[in-house]
């Protein structure tokens, strides 16, 4: 698939059918992910991979909708600040490389035939509980991961004009 259609096909799929994604295809959007860029190579994330099946309400208290727990798989992305770089203001770049390997695995998925909804609104302290995530790691953002059932909705987005702006030094 051309990177433009990867683009173009990506949607926020709420509906997953139960078929095991392989575990080639998890390792291919996996690898994606890691080759994502942070800032000075520094790599301050971790990747969790989660099977769902009869975890599905315990999941759940993490993010309650339905569908968060349908693909057989959940991708939660952690940032870990004290390995991360810092710019010299002291802005710290780790949830910024978090988010970042988030997004080349969500497009590296859907060039695989696989569906994603990035989901932020989670609650962070059940999920520390939940999947034993160690105080050094942010839970940065979750992913169902699987075959999406159904189709994409149209998106629409806004013009460039309204969202891009060039310095124009005179």
């Amino acid at each position: 698939m051309e990177f433009s259609e990867v683009i173009e096909k990506r949607y926020s799929v709420r509906s997953y059918r139960s078929d095991p994604v392989p575990d080639e295809v998890l390792s291919q959007v996996l690898e994606a992910a890691i080759m994502a860029p942070t800032a000075a190579n520094r790599q301050p994330f971790r990747i969790l991979v989660i099977h769902t099946e009869d975890r599905e309400e315990e999941l759940r208290q993490i993010y309650p909708s339905a569908w968060f727990t349908q693909a057989p798989l959940l991708i939660c992305i952690c940032s870990v600040k004290d390995k991360a770089w810092k710019r010299h203001d002291g802005k710290n770049y780790a949830d910024v490389d978090a988010a970042i390997v988030m997004d080349h695995l969500i497009l590296a998925a859907v060039n695989a035939g696989l569906g994603t909804c990035w989901v932020a609104a989670f609650d962070v302290p059940t999920a520390r509980r939940v999947l034993n995530i160690p105080d050094e790691w942010e839970p940065v953002a979750f992913t169902p991961l699987g075959f999406a059932e159904g189709y994409a909705r149209t998106k629409t987005r806004r013009p460039l004009s309204d969202l891009v702006v060039h310095d124009r030094r005179q």
